[in-house]
């Protein structure tokens, strides 16, 4: 039987385990990548596993996150990161060069590498035939420092795609079909490999678009084959040398398939608040649109803003409609300043903003209160975008473009004929805001800076023989790490600062649970299904391990905060039945009286007892033998001092 597309890179990388669908598998890691808003805690980690030197191909740190800086601290953070990296062998890449995602898939990204960023999103790389995967900081960490990165193996999804995008119809709205048809937990376990005659008319920022938004299907990762389009957009970036032709094979099995017909696609958006909730732009109707934001991760190439220019060009922006555009890189922005395509956006009244994430994050640009909000990203959880009664709609960046010319969402269909835009046969390359490392010699003799906003991030003690503790918090389904720890322009400048940034820890489900968590010292939460989905940001388990929570109960978990808990010694345990959820309520008395013994011998089953109501719930702890041992140890860094010990 024949490999999958993945199926390949796992094979070349695998250091541990066997391919057998839900068992642990250890990768050699061949690139990293961290941002700003997550890379501090990562080189912190880094500096305290007592490595001098990355160990892998290639590890660059982004700045793109925190770049508002209405105080010292997130200058420092980058100053910080700045001169780590300079001295551990990471390339630095600066402030306004753009975003880390977009600059990887542009100047490092290599088919048939393995990466693991700091970010959810780092799968974009999917769209040149990487298996990358977004990762907590801690495992960052560890596999610059040559460790190896350990998941569940997944099971392998094609989705076949069939015939051509008629006019005005994207990647996005691909993506967003993907989305409506297995939903936000339909990727959990699973590799998203995307192939079918359909494939060849996309170029690689449209397949990276689609890999880009895989994060929402909870997909371990999305990829697509490395072919003669890839070829062609490496080669525009100068980088022939790097490409490696990567098919699946002929007989690959997969575990599930999927057939979408491109020429029966229309235009889509994702209502709020969740990015499966779709539906076709028609049906849902010319409602009043007051913001639209063009860029992220997601949509900000040099092809995605040309669209839009030539939809702007000659046009004004509605009089209502507040209207802003970030490109994705500074390649992408020198271009169409070069080309004339930013004069078009200009003319017709866009606000430019810079190479950054921005608004994607609730980093600036916050719609007015109840506003409609149309944006080209990746989610639109509620209040995610700095407003907490708005409502924010995902869409393709043409049917941004026309809404925001008529002030209602607008299918771009009534448009006319659509433009005729293809990729140049070569990239403007200027790579001048690329910081490369010291050798090792000139490292010794540099000193890291460090500001008074950055303080040591918090480590767990050993697991006790049993935990008693209150019911500190219950939630429902889908709780994501932005209900755990928000983002936003007031709280992410506290990234670096565990103590501080704990103070905003599940303040969207309850304003009283960090006072409540400090009182108390310790505590359980309860949670429905899917908990944890969306970023990986590993500040969602420090912050909650910093107020003394010892365990998390849901009926399930998202893929990468389930691995950030155990990293960070935090018992995640799953109901038996899921029924067992209702027995839990609010401030009732909690216990796991065997919880130690239960670990140790490998039990799947841990006793949960409500001493409230006198209910025995069985839970269980699914963990492999070396999670086992991390959370004996009390998380990552005490495990691998022990090892090392």
């Amino acid at each position: 039987m024949g490999y999958t597309l993945a199926q390949k890179i796992i094979k070349q990388h695998l250091v541990s385990g066997d391919m057998t669908p839900g068992t642990e598998i250890g990768l050699k890691i061949d690139q990293t990548l961290t941002q700003d808003a997550t890379g501090t805690m990562a080189y912190l980690q880094f500096e305290a596993l007592g490595i001098s030197r990355v160990k892998t191909e290639k590890s660059v740190a982004y700045i793109d996150h925190n770049t508002l800086q209405t105080g010292f601290e997130n200058a420092d953070d980058h100053r910080y990161i700045q001169t780590v990296a300079k001295k551990h062998g990471i390339t630095f890449s600066r402030p306004g060069n753009g975003i880390c995602h977009q600059l990887h898939l542009e100047r490092f990204g290599k088919p048939g590498k393995t990466l693991i960023g700091s970010d959810s999103h780092t799968p974009t790389a999917g769209g040149i035939g990487m298996l990358a995967m977004g990762a907590g900081g801690l495992d960052v960490a560890v596999a610059m420092g040559g460790g190896a990165y350990y998941i569940p193996m997944p099971k392998m999804v094609k989705v076949r795609l069939n015939g051509r995008l008629r006019s005005w119809v994207s990647a996005k709205d691909i993506i967003l079909e993907v989305l409506r048809l297995l939903t936000v937990k339909g990727g959990v376990g699973k590799i998203i490999e995307y192939g079918g005659e359909g494939i060849s008319g996309l170029s690689v920022p449209q397949r990276a678009t689609i890999c880009n938004m895989g994060a929402e299907l909870g997909a371990s990762t999305s990829i697509f084959p490395s072919d003669d389009v890839t070829l062609a957009f490496l080669k525009a970036q100068n980088r022939e040398a790097d490409w490696v032709e990567i098919l699946p094979d002929g007989d690959a099995k997969y575990d599930e398939t999927i057939e979408i017909n491109l020429c029966e696609l229309e235009p889509l958006a994702a209502k709020p608040h969740m990015p499966d909730n779709v539906d076709t732009v028609k049906n849902i109707g010319p409602i009043k649109v007051d913001q639209v934001c063009i860029g992220s991760c997601t949509n900000s190439s040099l092809l995605d803003l040309m669209r839009v220019a030539t939809i702007l060009r000659g046009n004004k922006v509605h009089p209502n409609v507040s209207l802003s555009i970030a490109p994705g890189s500074k390649q992408v922005f020198t271009m169409i300043a070069r080309n004339g395509a930013l004069a078009d956006l200009i003319a017709a009244g866009a606000r430019i903003l810079e190479c950054a994430c921005g608004p994607c994050i609730g980093m600036g640009q916050s719609p007015n209160s109840s506003g409609v909000s149309l944006r080209t990203f990746n989610r639109n959880f509620e209040g995610r975008s700095g407003t907490a009664d708005a409502k924010v709609y995902l869409v393709s960046p043409e049917t941004a473009a026309a809404s925001a010319i008529t002030g209602v969402l607008t299918d771009p269909r009534g448009l006319g004929s659509e433009p005729d835009i293809r990729l140049p046969e070569t990239f403007l390359i200027n790579d001048n805001m690329f910081e490369l490392p010291a050798d090792e010699e000139t490292a010794k003799k540099l000193d890291v800076v460090r500001g008074p906003n950055i303080k040591p991030f918090p480590l767990n003690v050993a697991l006790p023989e049993s935990i008693e503790a209150k019911c500190l918090l219950k939630v429902g389904d889908n709780i994501t790490t932005d209900h755990i720890m928000p983002a936003g322009s007031k709280i992410l400048p506290y990234r670096s600062n565990i103590p501080k940034i704990s103070t905003f820890c599940f303040v969207r489900c309850d304003p009283d649970f960090p006072e409540r968590a400090q009182k108390e010292g310790k505590g359980i939460i309860v949670g429905g299904a899917n908990y944890g989905q969306g970023s990986s940001r590993e500040h969602a388990a420090l912050a909650p391990l910093y107020l003394g929570v010892k365990a998390v109960v849901a009926k399930s978990f998202a893929r990468i905060h389930y691995a950030n808990l155990v990293n960070n010694g935090i018992l995640p345990l799953i109901f038996q039945n899921p029924d067992d959820y209702d027995k839990i309520h609010f401030e009732d008395e909690l216990a796991l009286p065997y919880v130690h013994k239960e670990v140790e011998a490998g039990a799947q089953t841990v006793t949960l007892l409500n001493k409230t109501t006198g209910d025995a719930i069985l839970t269980r702890c699914d963990i492999s033998d070396r999670q086992r041992d991390m959370l004996l140890a009390g998380g990552l860094i005490n495990y691998t001092k022990q090892q090392n010990a």
